[in-house]
């Protein structure tokens, strides 16, 4: 279906919940702007290049509207890199739009970095792992404090292949993401990773879907949030366990740290699960930081605001734990560290 074709989502769908269409729209949801280009360059000898838009129909209301809004269209192939590659994403103007599609034949490391200032900004993210390839992929949401962000991800993993996927997501006034694996062939799994860090009144859903289409794959999903202020955090995680796909291993797990009394956050997992010879494990905690800790780095010498900090900044990086790329796990926390050093010093 086309954009104008779809009704509106109601509240009561699982995924537009605490998001509706409505507050992540750029306008009104019956208009489609003419969108500016999210530009992608690779930094060093990698060239991403322009692709042609797909224009087939598409089965949901945010990726059909990215598609109807334009932008930028590219494509980044892979085939046995060497070194990690850093794909920065620049956005600017009043909306902008970009549809990236990595093609994945042996090893890669890739990270995308989003920046910029614009009101509003769209990204969709495809991906295709062909038969025993392997990437780690690397998000970082960086972008103004001011900006609506809508993300969509869809990754296809062919039989063998492995997709270890993070997410560093500090910008933005209000995130609404889409990711959405597909583990469709025997042997294949995904290990993915989610780090919030919210503030303010910064409002961040992360929706993540993972589907198990044969038997003998994996998931992992780890996802973990930080609130102060007045701040609302949403995780979903949906996973499916098809017909007859047997020796299947999933597990999702969601905490969340609450660290003033207005901060909010929802830990919503869900399995759906149609095999018999499984293991599938779910988890959810929120909770504000503990007094005894606080308590514990105070007697060591630490001010009350610098013990607040050390349990946070932990509580964060561990949210990279499931994580074995070595360049994946050691950017993200970089880039985790510099953010909450940022924080610290305002």
């Amino acid at each position: 279906m086309m954009y104008h074709q779809m009704p509106i989502p109601s509240r009561s769908e699982h995924l537009w919940r605490y998001t509706p269409w409505s507050r992540i729209h750029p306008s009104t949801t019956d208009a489609v702007p003419d969108a500016d280009e999210v530009v992608f360059s690779a930094v060093g000898g990698k060239t991403v290049i322009p692709r042609t838009p797909s224009m087939q129909p598409q089965g949901d209301i945010a990726r059909a509207f990215l598609q109807a809004a334009g932008g930028s269209s590219s494509e980044l192939s892979l085939h046995n890199e060497s070194e990690p590659i850093h794909i920065n994403a620049r956005a600017s103007g009043h909306v902008a739009v970009g549809h990236l599609h990595l093609d994945v034949k042996g090893s890669a490391v890739v990270f995308l970095h989003i920046s910029g200032e614009p009101e509003w900004v769209g990204v969709h993210v495809t991906g295709t792992l062909h038969p025993n390839a392997h990437l780690a992929f690397g998000f970082i949401n960086e972008l103004d404090s001011n900006t609506k962000f809508l993300r969509c991800e869809n990754w296809d993993i062919a039989r063998d292949a492995s997709l270890e996927h993070a997410t560093l997501s500090v910008g933005g006034f209000r995130c609404k993401s889409d990711i959405r694996t597909s583990l469709n062939g025997t042997g294949s799994s995904v290990r993915q990773s989610i780090t919030i860090n919210a503030d303010g009144s910064r409002h961040d859903d992360e929706h993540v879907e993972i589907h198990h289409h044969h038997g003998h794959t994996q998931s992992d999903l780890v996802m973990n949030s930080a609130c102060g202020g007045n701040s609302h955090f949403i995780g979903t995680g949906l996973l499916t366990i098809a017909e007859g796909a047997n020796k299947s291993d999933a597990s999702q797990v969601f905490r969340n740290l609450l660290l003033s009394k207005k901060a909010r956050a929802e830990a919503i997992p869900e399995l759906e699960v149609l095999a018999d010879d499984v293991s599938a494990a779910h988890g959810a905690a929120s909770a504000p930081i503990d007094t005894e800790q606080l308590h514990y780095l105070m007697s060591r010498g630490l001010s009350p605001d610098e013990a607040e900090s050390v349990i946070v900044n932990g509580f964060l990086y561990d949210a990279f734990s499931n994580i074995t790329n070595k360049h994946l796990l050691e950017e993200m926390r970089t880039r985790l560290t510099v953010h909450l050093e940022c924080e610290l010093k305002r």
